[in-house]
């Protein structure tokens, strides 16, 4: 079976996660003053997650497909495999290996997508605490009364 991954950085299956337009919102939110900032900040950490979440259920359920592919090529080398000659089997496994290696490397490009998604999200939130140091203060205080009268002894 074909991989729809290639072994190529363009076709990496983790293109399509990042042009998600997410940042068109982050330059907005930035280039904005005053309490548009940081509304903006706030929509733009919104839009940041769900994009993300969208990129990241898209490509793990393409993953999974890739994954299940594999799994059948194999099961059908091995059922195979007695009747096949040298050459043959060869050249099957040389192309298990391709599809291996593609996946390999889609695999790379998501935990690289990952790691930008994360540093985005965290240049967003160090934005809106600078934007908002009391409020961030506030609710850091807050969470922090919760968890320990949530922990705490009774």
């Amino acid at each position: 079976m074909e991989s729809t991954y290639s072994s190529h950085p363009s076709g990496n299956g983790s293109d399509k996660a990042s042009g998600n337009g997410s940042d068109k919102t982050s330059t907005s939110a930035s280039s904005t003053s005053g309490t548009s900032s940081t509304s903006g900040t706030a929509a733009a950490a919104k839009n940041l997650y769900g994009d993300a979440k969208g990129a990241a259920q898209r490509t793990a359920s393409n993953m999974r497909s890739e994954l299940s592919n594999l799994k059948n090529d194999l099961d059908a080398l091995v059922s195979r495999a007695p009747n096949l000659s040298d050459d043959e089997l060869s050249q099957a496994q040389a192309q298990l290996m391709s599809k291996f290696s593609s996946m390999r490397y889609a695999a790379k490009g998501m935990a690289n997508e990952a790691s930008r998604q994360i540093n985005r999200g965290m240049e967003t939130t160090t934005e809106y605490v600078k934007d908002r140091p009391m409020q961030s203060v506030a609710v850091a205080v807050g969470a922090g009364l919760l968890l320990g009268m949530l922990f705490g002894r009774r």
